[in-house]
């Protein structure tokens, strides 16, 4: 069955999983070349063009995709530019997942929209690269996990360090004893830069170039907000998205995402049984509603801890590790991310002692977080990714049980096998209502009612 664009937007969720199915077997573009499409690209999706750009003579850029009309024309610019010929122009992802000429596509669209983007591509015959977070609840990242198994595709997070050799090369050797059995892991985020204040809304008129309607997708519709304070199209347009719960999770599920894939990388102990989660909007008088200061500690099955700091305000130098970094302490040393293993002190004025990495140790260069997206669409092997769609499930979910027990207030009991909480009157915050006709469809697992 051959879908037009038209009955794709119209198609049945049904009718939608055969041609998904049918396309598994495609032959690739002239040259060999993967035929790619992205999907949103003002701000990290602007990225994507780069590095895929990048990559001459094994990807096209077949088609670019955006709901803003000078963002859409400006990315047309760059990929005819750069490679000589100009890619076709969507406003509407559903007519880039009916596109039979495109291979795979990538998503940099706001969180709220990555999961039903990611699972209309999987069901469309597309290999997905999709930015981080994966989901906007637990229940959505479920759901990407389920619907790469089911329609065979390679779907990898844009969580870009575990491309990285060397990181791979120390995960290893922790996750091998080096340093112990790790009893606790660390991630913090101390990022300021263009975490200002990002002032308040008022109803107000839509930008002629902005579809405000697809934008919004999987939410609730809401009014557009002017916000003259920024110079911005709207108080949610562009970027400012990330601290609103509609759209958004927050700088945990920002920057902190990155850093809390390397420590659960690193923790390696799947997800929490407590949660515990604290902070606030400190400094800052705007309509944000996410915290910008959150300190959170999860607890494991064998009484290991991780834990996690956000925080936008003051200095953000107090770790050796930078700014957003990592550390794991192991029974016989500690490891800090980018700067090596190192013993502990034996004493106040005893000094730190490195640990030296041992010779026979692989360090494996195997390329960039797309190349190795690419690689694998190609191989049809997810082996070749350097992370696994589970594994970024299990990373996200961290950020999500972290936003849910700030949002509640209190300590919260999980249970990883089932993916529920134990009081099950929590379980309403593992999903969300959706806008008729943008619903995220349940692919396996339990039903839970949304808030």
């Amino acid at each position: 069955m051959k879908f037009t664009r038209r009955q794709f937007i119209g198609a049945s969720s049904a009718a939608v999983i055969v041609a998904g199915m049918k396309a598994q077997g495609k032959v690739f573009g002239a040259n060999n070349r993967v035929r790619v499409g992205t999907i949103g690209f003002n701000g990290r999706g602007a990225d994507h063009l780069k590095e895929i750009l990048a990559l001459k003579g094994d990807v096209e850029y077949a088609a670019l995709c955006d709901v803003d009309a000078n963002v859409l024309a400006r990315g047309a610019k760059t990929v005819a530019a750069a490679q000589g010929t100009a890619p076709k122009l969507y406003k509407d992802m559903r007519e880039v997942f009916a596109d039979k000429e495109i291979d795979a596509v990538t998503i940099a669209t706001p969180n709220h929209w990555h999961t039903l983007a990611t699972i209309w591509g999987c069901q469309a015959g597309k290999d997905v690269y999709v930015e981080k977070p994966m989901s906007h609840d637990i229940n959505e990242g479920r759901q990407v996990v389920i619907a790469a198994q089911k329609y065979g595709r390679i779907v990898q997070h844009g969580t870009q360090t575990r491309a990285d050799a060397k990181l791979t090369r120390d995960m290893k050797l922790i996750h091998s004893g080096f340093i112990g059995k790790i009893v606790e892991s660390r991630g913090w985020v101390y990022k300021n830069g263009n975490r200002t204040p990002i002032g308040r809304g008022q109803p107000g008129p839509v930008p002629n170039y902005l579809d405000w309607s697809l934008w919004q997708g999987p939410a609730p519709e809401q009014p557009f907000q002017v916000n003259t304070s920024r110079n911005k199209p709207g108080l949610h347009v562009h970027y400012d998205w990330h601290y609103f719960w509609e759209y958004g999770n927050g700088e945990i599920g920002n920057q902190g995402v990155h850093q809390m894939d390397i420590a659960c990388w690193g923790h390696n102990r799947g997800l929490p049984v407590r949660v515990h989660s604290a902070g606030g909007r400190f400094g800052m008088d705007d309509a944000g509603q996410t915290p910008n200061t959150q300190a959170t500690t999860f607890a494991y099955a064998d009484d290991s801890i991780l834990t996690f700091e956000v925080r936008n305000l003051g200095s953000y130098q107090e770790f050796d590790g930078g700014d957003c970094s990592n550390s794991f302490f192991g029974t016989k040393g500690f490891y800090v991310v980018n700067k090596g293993f190192f013993t502990y002190k034996q004493g106040r004025m005893s000094e730190r002692e490195a640990i030296p990495i041992p010779a026979d140790a692989p360090l494996l260069d195997q390329g960039s977080a797309f190349k190795r997206f690419f690689a694998a669409v190609r191989s049809r092997k997810t082996a070749d990714l350097p992370v696994s769609v589970l594994d970024a499930h299990v990373s996200c979910a961290h950020c999500h049980l972290a936003n849910t027990a700030y949002r509640v207030g209190r300590s919260l009991e999980f249970d990883p096998a089932t993916e529920r909480f134990k009081d099950h009157s929590l379980n309403q915050h593992l999903t969300r209502e959706y806008r008729k006709g943008f619903e995220v469809p349940t692919l396996g697992g339990p039903l839970v009612t949304a808030v």
